[in-house]
């Protein structure tokens, strides 16, 4: 037995329920959720809320940072690297794929000269690429099937491929 077996039994459980608590009332499936940064006296760290859950991001000391935590960008990738792992581990349920090992790394390119006032195109991450590293009893088509429903399921995956409108409010 997979040492991710229980685990993967109590999440296809949960999933379960919260399809039928979303059935019967689909408007609790929507979620507000939100993110707030600070910056940090002397260090210019960033304590950042997310959730109840605090996190410090950071420069490196070539932007006058500590390295105290990741940068926004990395920040953004492990973002989509969480994500994309929780949605392996969701499909894999939904779909009764066994798991016997999981890992998703995501990679990117960021032109830095922009951002110190060099002259440039506006300053993004480029060059994206995640690796997904499946490991399965199932098969080479159940994994195949498991990398569509993840690529269609993805809620950070999809909000960085589809342009949106972010507008800025005042406080």
């Amino acid at each position: 037995m997979s040492k991710l077996a229980p685990y993967l039994t109590r999440k296809t459980q949960a999933l379960g329920e919260r399809r039928a608590d979303w059935t019967a009332e689909p408007e609790k499936s929507t979620l507000s959720i939100s993110a707030t940064s600070t910056l940090a006296g002397n260090t210019g760290a960033r304590p950042t809320r997310m959730g109840a859950h605090l996190v410090i991001s950071d420069s490196a000391p070539g932007l006058a940072g500590h390295a105290l935590g990741p940068t926004a960008p990395e920040m953004l990738l492990g973002s989509l690297a969480s994500c994309l792992l929780h949605t392996y581990v969701i499909q894999a349920c939904l779909l009764a794929i066994p798991l016997d090992a999981l890992e998703v790394e995501v990679h990117a390119t960021l032109d830095m000269a922009p951002v110190v006032g060099l002259p440039g195109d506006p300053p993004l991450l480029e060059n994206m690429v995640y690796r997904a590293r499946v490991e399965s009893p199932a098969g080479d088509a159940a994994v195949t099937r498991l990398h569509e429903a993840v690529d269609s399921t993805c809620p950070v995956l999809n909000t960085v491929r589809r342009p949106i409108t972010i507008t800025r409010a005042e406080f």
